[in-house]
């Protein structure tokens, strides 16, 4: 299982200056629950993943020669202002969706404050 989120982009700079990514990785293995973090700084390793969907399979071998012979499936992850991705959701934008206290990613409302509240006049 395959959990990715950016951990530092720089975006828009001008063509001299050189562009760094670098993207935390969490692969889990429920199985035994082992889970490993990586961080990777190659452009080329990081371009295999781009454009994926979520559940697609990916050869483990594109992360590096140790991962190589595994086959990982991406099961969620955040974009670069933290929102997490949910399975199920086929587009490329942010939408609003209407969740219940039993599905993923519910965060509830914050509760009401305690005691009254007071105003200046």
């Amino acid at each position: 299982i395959l959990s990715t989120y950016p951990a530092q982009s720089t975006f828009s700079l001008p063509d001299n200056t050189k562009r760094s990514f670098n993207m935390k990785m969490n692969i889990a293995y429920p199985a035994t629950g082992l889970q490993k973090i990586l961080e990777i700084d190659d452009e080329a390793k990081l371009q295999n993943l781009y454009e994926r969907r979520m559940a697609q399979e990916v050869d483990g071998g594109i992360l590096g020669e140790e991962w190589a012979g595994y086959v990982l499936r991406i099961t969620g992850g955040n974009d670069k202002q933290g929102f997490p991705m949910k399975q199920g959701v086929l587009t490329n934008t942010r939408v609003r969706l209407l969740l219940t206290k039993g599905s993923g990613c519910y965060r509830p409302p914050p509760p009401p404050r305690a005691g009254r509240t007071r105003r200046c006049l």
